[in-house]
């Protein structure tokens, strides 16, 4: 079993907004298969399906960004896995946006919905998928919370798109060979 956590905010004021670009490729993932549960269950949402023949979990915590450990670390003991069959998926301010980033492990970068997940599971050693989002010109927060342009949400579409063939990958294929073909620039 693999589970796929998707960072964002809940409620509409929220829907899309650069922070949530995590629950988007989660969503943007279910879309392409037949959701075989769906549960509201440790603060946060989960659906069950199907990617080959690997059960997947895909995890929207709905608590706030800056609480999502209150959600991960619960399904991680309920279902019992080991933490590199978990994948977190967020915004990253320090990549350009539409850049898609992989890593097995690392820090937090200063994302606070991260550093909630590192600390709830006490460890920083889990594979994790950044979006870029780009750096604001001024107030951190406002951008973050703020809404794409016309012209960054069609990059962002095919992000999102590009994103959710990477977590298909990393289900089949592995970390490594995700990050092979993912990481590449001008990808």
């Amino acid at each position: 079993m693999k589970i796929i956590i998707g960072l964002g905010n809940p409620g509409k004021k929220y829907s899309d907004t650069r922070h949530n670009i995590g629950f988007r490729v989660i969503e943007t993932l279910a879309c392409r298969y037949q959701i075989e549960r769906e549960v509201s269950k440790f603060d946060g949402l989960i659906a069950q399906l199907r990617i080959k023949n690997e059960r997947v979990l895909l995890v929207k915590p709905l608590t706030f960004m800056n609480l999502s450990g209150k959600t991960v670390q619960p399904v991680v003991n309920f279902y019992k896995i080991n933490l590199d069959d978990l994948m977190v998926v967020y915004d990253d301010m320090d990549l350009t946006p539409g850049t898609i980033r992989i890593r097995p492990g690392g820090g937090t970068g200063g994302h606070k919905g991260l550093a909630s997940i590192t600390a709830r599971l006490n460890s920083t050693e889990f594979p994790r998928m950044r979006i870029g989002i780009g750096r604001p010109p001024d107030d951190t927060i406002d951008w973050v919370l703020g809404r794409f342009s016309p012209a960054e949400a069609i990059l962002m579409k095919e992000t999102m798109e590009r994103a959710a063939d990477a977590l298909e990958t990393w289900v089949i294929e592995g970390l490594d060979k995700t990050m092979n073909i993912y990481n590449q620039s001008g990808i």
